[in-house]
């Protein structure tokens, strides 16, 4: 996927002179195409993840739209208070590219599992997630990151060269993509759904039985604000089973429980909206919804 990444970056940047790639003394091996052909577009921030998202922002402020690749938990993690403060708050065109993908990088240990990812990033209320689970997949993601310029995460798996897709789905935040279905069961009684690189673990066990051969939906793009767009979906269902390389909390799951507007329980809490003013508690308090 890593290698596909840079060569719809490179299809960008030719068309796009303000596209501009921030790595963090990582990435050799895969970003040398890019170098070679845009030399002053790529800028090495070192080991100072903080500083690389500071960077990122500034160039994006100055109007350009600014990748950000570096392993699963460095540019997130690392990096949290950047993203939130300098780039989600300001609306900027900053898309964190994080490659190793739940355990994706599973020999170097737990340091380097991106499982609690989806839970920091969708938490920021304009960031989009764009999660791939094919090398297509990939390619639309990037298409629509490329044409939206926005606060955005793309995560990717480490090494896959996975394809299900004959030609590039078309894609829009929160849209489903029918990967597998076994017409012989009724898929209203129940579908699997999954996002992201464990769609090659899913289908794959498929075709084993292991889901006794239900249909499999993909949703690689979605987010805080696509959210709305979900219950619809949802209710047409009796059973939907999640899989996803994340921690049940905080993942895609509970993004899918929270668009189920069905629930008994009602959230009153601050509006996921930006509070652009400033004032005492009780006067922001003022904002629950």
């Amino acid at each position: 996927m890593k290698k596909i990444f840079i060569k719809e970056l490179i299809k960008a940047r030719r068309k796009n002179k303000n596209i501009l790639l921030v790595v963090n003394d990582l990435g050799y091996g895969m970003v040398e195409p890019f170098v070679k052909q845009f030399p002053k577009s790529i800028y090495n921030a070192g080991v100072s993840e903080q500083s690389m998202m500071g960077y990122a922002a500034g160039l994006a402020a100055c109007g350009n739209h600014v990748f950000v690749y570096s392993i699963g938990n460095f540019n997130t993690f690392r990096c949290a208070e950047q993203i939130r403060n300098d780039v989600d708050y300001h609306n900027l065109p900053v898309t964190i590219v994080s490659a190793g993908a739940g355990v994706g990088y599973g020999s170097l240990g737990y340091t380097h599992h991106a499982i609690q990812d989806y839970s920091l990033i969708r938490s920021f209320p304009n960031m989009t997630i764009a999660s791939p689970g094919d090398l297509m997949e990939l390619r639309s993601c990037m298409d629509f990151l490329v044409n939206n310029p926005q606060p955005s995460y793309l995560r990717l798996e480490k090494s896959s060269e996975f394809v299900i897709h004959s030609r590039k789905p078309k894609l829009y935040p929160g849209k489903w993509i029918k990967v597998f279905e076994n017409k012989k069961t009724d898929r209203k009684k129940e579908i699997y759904l999954s996002t992201g690189s464990v769609l090659e673990y899913s289908l794959s066990s498929f075709k084993k039985g292991t889901f006794k051969k239900k249909t499999l939906y993909s949703v690689p793009l979605w987010g805080m604000k696509s959210k709305k767009y979900q219950s619809k979906k949802i209710k047409k269902f009796k059973k939907i089973v999640v899989i996803e390389d994340h921690l049940k909390d905080g993942g895609f799951q509970s993004w899918l429980n929270e668009a189920n507007q069905e629930s008994k329980i009602i959230s009153k809490s601050l509006s996921s909206n930006i509070i652009e003013k400033v004032g005492s508690q009780s006067f922001l308090m003022k904002f629950l919804k």
